[in-house]
Formats: C-alpha cells, sequence, structure tokens
C-alpha cells in the first residue's frame, strides 16, 4: 500500500482562488476544478478537511473601511464563508464525494454545526468535511479557523491554496522583480518577517501546536495530489527549523 507524506489534511481555500480571473463570485469552471483536484486525493484514501474563505464575497475589512461597525462587517464576511462552502460540497458531490458542511454558526437547515468529535468521525469514514463561517468570532480570519481546526482534528498538515502563487516570497513578485521565493521556513520566520502568509494568530497558533504549513498554487493542475505525496513544491513552514 502506498505510503503518503500526509493522511489527515486541512486544505485553506481562499474565496480569491474560487473567483478565478472574474476576481468576484464563484466561477463555475473553476470550482469544478478545484472540486476535481480534492476527489483526486480523496481517491487516495486521504482524509480531508476544508476551510474556505470567503474574500471572493465579501470582507469584513472592506466592510470596516466603509464605516461599518468591524463586527457586523466580520458576521457579513462568515456568511460568505458559508456560501463557499456550500457550492464546493455540491460540486463534490456531484462527482460522487460525500461531503459535510459544518459551521461555527448554527444554520441547522443548510449544515451542521461544528462538534468536534463529529467532524473526526465524518472523516474517519471517508467523508469530506468543510468547516465554514470561520470560528464564529469577529476579528479572527479564516486563516486563524484553518490553524484552530487543524490542531482540533490532529491534521498533519495545513494545505494553504493560493491563487496563482506558488509559494512564499521576501516580497510581492508581481511588484518587485528582485523577491526571493523561499523554500522552507519556519513558522517565527512569518512573525519575525512580517511575510503576508497567514496573519500573526494563525501563525502562532500553528507554531504551539507543531503544524506544519505548505502554501502552493491552486491553479496547477494536481498540487494538492503532488504535496500529499511528498513531492517538494510551494513553501514549507514548520514549527521548528
Amino acid at each position: 500500500m502506498t505510503e503518503f507524506k500526509y493522511k489527515r489534511i486541512v486544505l485553506k481555500v481562499s474565496g480569491e482562488a474560487l473567483a478565478g480571473e472574474k476576481g468576484f463570485g464563484i466561477n463555475p469552471d473553476v470550482i469544478k476544478d478545484v472540486a476535481q483536484e480534492i476527489k483526486d486525493v480523496y481517491d487516495l484514501g486521504i482524509q480531508i478537511a476544508i476551510v474556505c474563505g470567503g474574500g471572493n464575497i465579501w470582507r469584513g475589512q472592506t466592510g470596516a473601511a466603509m464605516g461599518m461597525e468591524r463586527a457586523q462587517a466580520d458576521y457579513m464576511g462568515m456568511l460568505s464563508t458559508v456560501m463557499n462552502a456550500l457550492a464546493l460540497q455540491d460540486n463534490l458531490e456531484q462527482k460522487g464525494v460525500p461531503t459535510r458542511v459544518q459551521t461555527s454558526i448554527e444554520m441547522r437547515q443548510i449544515a451542521e454545526p461544528y462538534i468536534r468529535r463529529k467532524a473526526i468521525r465524518h472523516l474517519e469514514k471517508n467523508r469530506v468535511v468543510i468547516f465554514a463561517a470561520g470560528t464564529g468570532n469577529p476579528y479572527f480570519s479564516t486563516d486563524t479557523t484553518a490553524a484552530l481546526r487543524a490542531a482540533e482534528i490532529n491534521a498533519d498538515v495545513i494545505l494553504m491554496a493560493k491563487n496563482n502563487v506558488d509559494g512564499v516570497y521576501s516580497a510581492d513578485p508581481n511588484k518587485d522583480a528582485d523577491a526571493v521565493k523561499y523554500d522552507s521556513l519556519t513558522h517565527l520566520d512569518i512573525i519575525d518577517k512580517g511575510l503576508q502568509v497567514m496573519d500573526s494568530t494563525a501563525s502562532s497558533l500553528s507554531m504551539d501546536n507543531d503544524i506544519p504549513l505548505v502554501v502552493f498554487n491552486l491553479n496547477e493542475s494536481g498540487n494538492i495530489k503532488r504535496v500529499v505525496e511528498g513531492e517538494q513544491i510551494g513553501t514549507t513552514i514548520r514549527g521548528k527549523a
């Protein structure tokens, strides 16, 4: 039987990745491709949990900049992650992948409430679990959600799938021709260097729980499978040097 580097993963999919080149909303072709990538990994027997961002629909910081109360704006952002989660669930189930959505804010008519032991049981029964509505609290990002859920379900790794970004750079490679790509870093490096990978709360949580993070390009076919199989792509971030 094939041995895989990671057997239980948390896949963080940004909202922007689901929007594709449109930049807003859910691109049907893109979400179908993402679902197929996930199915390819699911077929290997890997246990998969997913955290969806919501930036393709709404960002709490955008609302706050418009003068909205930050907490109210953040709750709107949480609802946008639920929309993405339901869309991804539908696409996965069309491909024959049993999927459950769990939300941090209860909305029982459309999804299960988040219950840690139930989520783990779903994974053990070979169901994909999508965690939506962030942590259920304002001021916390979906990056923090990914780190928190990964710790709670004892995931082997967080896979951070980016939109047309193939790893972590010293600066924005689209703006700085001298930007250097890192193959490996520590969580402390991310905090000390101020690299825009995930917010400091998520980095600290990942570091404290010694959860590795792999940042890679979602738009290149087969990348999720390559990471699970142990191929070095993107940037790997670990708790220790």
